[in-house]
């Protein structure tokens, strides 16, 4: 596995690079928004550690960017900031980054972090079968994702959120379980990320993001699949 490490700090790119490759990764790296562009286009890494604020363009330019490329739009981004406001990190988020880093940071915790980001990427070891609710169908042999048969551009985070409300149609999770039981792990207090995640969603699969058919708020706790029509296919 190849990771891109992309920060104008470079004695924190060296850190962060020894303890990636301590961990067996082939690092790459880069100190400024073009550089990392340009070998995210030549080198397709396997997952991008992008920092908020670089010299040039700034980390949610370059994720714009790369979700914009139809090779590189599902590559998993993990964001470092040093803000601490919400805000800067829902951003990220809402821009399809699959999650962040608060600077400063131990680095074990990034290498766990894209240890998890690379499991939900590959979609892990899954029995055969198929997915539906309404026009919605996963293929998690495929790891893919199709709306009234068209296939759609998700990130893994995005991937593993609705797989698991897709698992559970019509059961209401709190924010808080879809974090957990959905990515592997807590933000540390920022429930509320999970927001931005759905919001992507609904813009990729719901027929009006305003007025969402399948993905459901339960104000005061969370959200749930659309219990009718959802369901789970077998393989023939």
């Amino acid at each position: 596995m190849r990771i891109l490490v992309v920060d104008d700090d470079k004695q924190l790119v060296r850190l962060i690079q020894s303890y990636l490759q301590q961990a067996g990764y082939q690092v790459l790296t880069a100190y400024d928004g073009e550089t990392a562009l340009r070998a995210i286009r030549m080198e397709r890494p396997d997952l991008v550690i992008l920092d908020l604020m670089l010299p040039d363009r700034d980390g949610w330019d370059i994720t714009r960017e790369v979700r914009k490329q139809e090779e590189a739009a599902r590559m998993p981004i993990i964001m470092l900031t040093a803000r601490v406001e919400d805000t800067d990190k829902i951003i990220g988020l809402e821009l399809g980054a699959d999650d962040y880093v608060t600077k400063p940071f131990n680095p074990r915790e990034v290498v766990a972090r894209v240890r998890a980001v690379l499991r939900r990427a590959a979609g892990g070891v899954v029995q055969p079968r198929l997915l539906q609710a309404g026009q919605i169908a996963m293929d998690l042999d495929r790891h893919e994702v199709r709306v009234s048969d068209h296939l759609i551009d998700i990130t893994p985070t995005e991937y593993e959120v609705l797989r698991l409300l897709m698992e559970h149609p019509g059961h209401a999770f709190t924010r808080l379980e879809l974090i957990e039981k959905g990515l592997g792990y807590s933000y540390g207090g920022m429930e509320r990320a999970i927001d931005s995640h759905i919001k992507n969603l609904r813009k990729k699969v719901e027929p009006d993001p305003s007025n969402p058919t399948y993905i459901q708020t339960v104000y005061g706790v969370g959200y749930r699949l659309r219990g009718g029509g959802a369901g789970n296919e077998g393989t023939p």
